[in-house]
């Protein structure tokens, strides 16, 4: 299924935002309160492809966004490291003029979101920690993501992006032609090859370390938290969720059979209308 097929039925563009200086590739449709989906290490906004319509038909205003160094967005001189990836999405949402935001974000993007919603509460909504990374440090998880991605990068061969979409996800066939095709190109844009020891600089002991989401941590979030995981997650197995959910006072927990690392991709039909009654629940503006 085309990613085109994925977004038909509504209006949505394609924009770039100066987000405190870093112009930012976002996928934007809807009206409504604002939703912004984030996804993970090495990734791009085409991750929730999947989800757009049923969210804005659902009365939302969505925001799928290249994190930074990632995708198309900008790729400044230094390591990425949460705090600064927490500012770039701050600073986008003061350039959207978004005050408090809910968040859908996957593996890199539940981190970052996790980490406002510690650090900056009055900004967040909702939070989806959805297969969301930071609170565990698994050196052969990290050496598999560091690994396969700088050859991915790095080697001029389109069946090393395949395998590395593949890796996420439990059924081969939703890494789509279509998107292996989308990351092969920028995985060979220069700027994406020239920065992507900086992209991958979480995937080091000693940064990860000073980036890593502890239990205090996750005890300090106390807006409304969905948290969906793939039974079948390469990167992070149930118990994992499980301490998550423990740590986070009042938070829903969600298991996902026969998935992967991209419930939202994997399986839109149990993620759409989930994720869409978590959001109901918790509006802003919520009808009495």
């Amino acid at each position: 299924m085309s990613i085109w097929t994925d977004l038909s039925g509504i209006p949505f563009s394609v924009e770039f935002v100066d987000a405190g200086g870093l112009k930012t590739r976002a996928l934007i449709a809807g009206e409504g309160e604002d939703i912004i989906f984030m996804h993970g290490t090495s990734g791009h906004l085409e991750a929730f492809s999947r989800n757009f319509v049923a969210h804005v038909n659902a009365g939302y205003k969505c925001h799928a966004i290249d994190a930074m160094g990632h995708g198309y967005t900008d790729k400044p001189d230094f390591n990425y490291e949460i705090p600064q990836y927490a500012q770039h999405v701050l600073d986008y949402m003061d350039a959207q003029g978004i005050e408090k935001v809910h968040f859908g974000g996957e593996s890199l993007g539940g981190w970052i979101a996790a980490y406002i919603a510690i650090h900056n509460p009055e900004r967040v909504q909702s939070l989806q920690l959805i297969a969301a990374g930071g609170t565990k440090i698994n050196p052969p998880v990290m050496k598999r993501i560091k690994e396969s991605t700088k050859r991915a990068v790095l080697e001029d061969d389109i069946e090393l992006t395949r395998a590395r979409l593949q890796l996420l996800m439990h059924d081969n066939a939703d890494a789509t032609e279509e998107l292996v095709e989308v990351r092969y190109k920028i995985y060979h844009n220069p700027a994406f090859q020239k920065n992507i020891d900086k992209l991958l600089c979480m995937q080091e002991l000693e940064i990860r370390q000073r980036n890593v989401l502890k239990i205090e941590d996750l005890e300090k979030i106390k807006v409304p938290t969905l948290i969906i995981w793939g039974r079948n997650n390469p990167f992070g197995e149930v118990p994992e969720a499980d301490k998550m959910h423990k740590a986070i006072e009042g938070s829903q927990l969600e298991l996902f059979d026969e998935c992967g690392h991209w419930p939202q991709h994997e399986h839109p039909e149990l993620y759409n209308p989930l994720a869409i009654a978590f959001l109901n629940k918790h509006k802003i503006n919520k009808e009495s």
